[in-house]
């Protein structure tokens, strides 16, 4: 059924998202452990304000998804 497959891929979306989340994260305290330097430091908070930013709209895009499928 095509909705199963649309909420697998949405789950999977997530799953990527929180694992680049948890990635970035990580790469971020490992460099403020080791480094001061401010231009870099942006670099990686940059990179985990996009994977945040990605979680959030898989979770969304999964909500819609589950709203739709109920409603049909």
């Amino acid at each position: 059924m095509n909705g199963e497959s649309d909420e697998a891929r949405a789950i999977a979306r997530i799953a990527d998202a929180a694992r680049e989340v948890l990635s970035a994260s990580e790469s971020l305290e490992a460099f403020v452990k080791t480094s001061g330097d401010g231009s870099a430091r942006a670099l990686h908070l940059a990179r985990l304000t996009a994977a945040v930013n990605e979680l959030q709209t898989a979770r969304d895009a999964l909500d819609e998804i589950l709203t739709r499928n109920s409603k049909a």
